[in-house]
C-alpha cells in the first residue's frame, strides 16, 4: 500500500466553490479526510480491543439492571472499601469486572504509545481531577446546576482549570512544539515549496480539535455520570436516560483520548522524537534551535569538494585567498587582511579553476 500524505488528499467537493469565505472549512475537510484515511489503516486489534475494553468498563460501571444498588440509593453511611465489602456479590463482580477493563484500557494505551506515556498520565490527571469536582459540586446540590450554590460551581471550574491547565498549557504545548522542532530539523529544505508541503503534512488542527472534543466528553461524562447517583433515597425518579448519556461520553472520551496519543506518535514516533515542550527541553539542556543548513561547495568539474560554502539564507562564503584565517563574501573585502575575497576558486581535486558560482547546484525558478 502507497504512503498517503496529507497534501495528497483531494476533496471530491469544496467549500470554496459555494463561497470563498467558506476555504478554511476545506482544510479542516482534508485533515478529517486524512485522520480517517490514516485511522483505517493504521487501527487494528489493538486499538479496537482498547475501545471494546473502554466500552465494557463504562457499560459494567453503570449496570443495575436486577440489582437496584443504584435506584435503591445504596448504603449512603459507608464509604471506601466498607462499602465495597458491602455490596451484593453481582454489584461487587460488576464493580471489580469494571475496574479491570479500565485498567486493561490504561495498559494498552501505555504499551501502544510510548512517546506519550507522560502525557497520558498528565490527561488521566485531568480527567479524575473534573470528576472529582463534578462529585464535589453535587455533594451539596443534587440536582447541580439547578439549586446549587457558588461553591458548587467553584469546585466544577477549579478542577476544569487544572484539566485546561494540563491538557492545553502541558500537553497540547508540547506536542506543537515537539512537530516544530521536527519540520524544522528534519525537513528542512532549500526550496521554499517543499518546506511549506512539509508544514502542512504536518498538520496538528485536526488533532488540536479532538482534544477539544475530549474536554468536552470528560465534562460531559462526569457531571452525567455524578448526576445519576446523586439522588438521595428514596429515589423515584432515576433516569435511564442520563446513565445512557454517562455511559455513551464515557465511551467517546475514550476514543477521543486514544485518537489524542495515537496520532502524535504515529507522526513523530518513527523519528524517535520526545513529546517535549521547548521549555522542557532547554532544562534538560538540550539544544532547540533548528540545524543551521550549510552547502558544501563542488567543484563542477570532478564534484570534489571546495572551500565555498552556501548558507541556508543562499549567501555564499569563501576563504581568504591571503594566508590569513578571514572569509566572507566573493568579491569583497576579507574581515582579517582587508585584501579582496576571490571569486573564482581552485578545486583542491583536480586544479581546475571555475567561478565560485558554478561550484553550487542552482534552485529551481518559481
Amino acid at each position: 500500500m502507497e504512503p498517503l500524505r496529507l497534501t495528497d488528499v483531494q476533496l471530491p467537493w469544496k467549500f470554496a466553490d459555494r463561497d470563498p469565505r467558506l476555504a478554511p472549512l476545506d482544510i479542516f475537510a482534508e485533515d478529517f479526510a486524512f485522520h480517517l484515511a490514516m485511522i483505517r489503516r493504521q487501527w487494528g486489534v489493538g486499538e479496537l480491543t482498547c475501545l471494546a475494553l473502554a466500552f465494557a468498563g463504562m457499560v459494567l460501571g453503570a449496570w443495575d439492571l436486577g440489582i437496584g444498588e443504584f435506584t435503591g440509593g445504596g448504603d449512603y453511611n459507608r464509604v471506601g472499601l466498607s462499602g465495597f465489602q458491602n455490596l451484593s456479590d453481582l454489584s461487587l463482580m460488576l464493580a471489580l469486572l469494571s475496574i479491570i477493563a479500565w485498567a486493561g484500557v490504561l495498559v494498552t494505551l501505555w504499551t501502544r504509545y510510548p512517546i506519550m506515556r507522560e502525557n497520558l498520565v498528565y490527561l488521566w490527571i485531568a480527567m479524575m481531577a473534573v470528576q472529582m469536582g463534578a462529585i464535589s459540586s453535587h455533594s451539596e446540590s443534587p440536582d447541580f446546576p439547578w439549586g446549587s450554590t457558588g461553591m458548587d460551581w467553584a469546585m466544577l471550574l477549579i478542577s476544569n482549570l487544572v484539566l485546561f491547565f494540563l491538557s492545553i498549557v502541558v500537553v497540547h504545548r508540547a506536542v506543537i512544539e515537539t512537530r516544530d522542532i521536527h519540520v524544522e530539523e528534519r525537513h528542512s529544505h532549500p526550496d521554499p515549496r517543499v518546506v511549506q508541503k512539509a508544514w502542512r503534512d504536518h498538520s496538528l488542527r485536526a488533532w488540536s480539535l479532538s482534544l477539544g472534543m475530549w474536554m468536552i466528553m470528560v465534562n460531559l461524562m462526569s457531571w452525567s455520570g455524578s448526576h445519576a447517583i446523586a439522588q438521595r433515597p428514596p429515589i423515584e425518579d432515576y433516569s435511564e436516560l442520563t446513565v445512557a448519556m454517562f455511559v455513551i461520553t464515557g465511551f467517546l472520551s475514550a476514543a477521543f483520548l486514544m485518537h489524542v496519543l495515537w496520532y502524535p506518535h504515529f507522526m513523530l514516533g518513527g523519528a524517535g522524537d520526545r513529546i517535549q515542550s521547548v521549555r522542557a527541553r532547554e532544562v534538560a539542556g538540550e539544544s532547540t534551535g533548528p540545524v543551521t543548513q550549510v552547502e558544501q561547495g563542488k567543484c563542477p568539474i570532478c564534484s570534489g569538494s571546495t572551500p565555498a560554502v552556501r548558507h541556508e539564507s543562499g549567501t555564499i562564503e569563501v576563504p581568504c585567498a591571503q594566508e590569513c584565517t578571514g572569509s566572507g563574501k566573493p568579491g569583497t573585502p576579507c574581515p582579517e587582511c582587508e585584501s579582496v575575497l576571490p571569486i573564482r576558486i581552485e578545486c583542491p581535486s583536480c586544479r581546475s579553476n571555475t567561478t565560485i558560482v558554478s561550484h553550487f547546484s542552482r534552485p529551481e525558478a518559481w
